[in-house]
């Protein structure tokens, strides 16, 4: 293949947020459907490199694939939310917890 060093990053995109991951890293992503121990696939992948070589993916059909495992899903801590105005005795609290999905990145190729 095009990489023979033994240290390979790729950036990845999913959703509106962009990860840079090598083999081996466990990243945290948006909440997906899919059941713990599923494979995925990532299928935006901008841009893979290691110490000499860089390829960017030029188009939505590019050869660079990042595949990676689900390790777990869970929560954020909960964030609490107020709206106020102030001298009309108007307070509201709310409270959110933001899913998230544990993947282990298993190839970068």
């Amino acid at each position: 293949m095009f990489f023979e060093s033994t240290t390979m990053y790729a950036i990845i995109k999913n959703g509106c947020q962009q990860y840079r991951v090598a083999e081996g890293d466990l990243i945290r992503i948006d909440q997906i459907s899919s059941p713990e121990g599923a494979k995925i696939s990532f299928g935006e992948v901008l841009m893979a490199f290691d110490e000499k070589n860089t390829e960017l993916a030029t188009s939505k059909t590019s050869k660079i694939k990042v595949t990676g495992t689900i390790k777990r899903h869970g929560r954020y801590k909960k964030i609490r939310v107020v709206k106020f105005k102030r001298r009309k005795h108007y307070m509201r609290s709310h409270g959110h917890k933001q899913g998230f999905t544990e993947v282990k990145i298993e190839s970068i190729k």
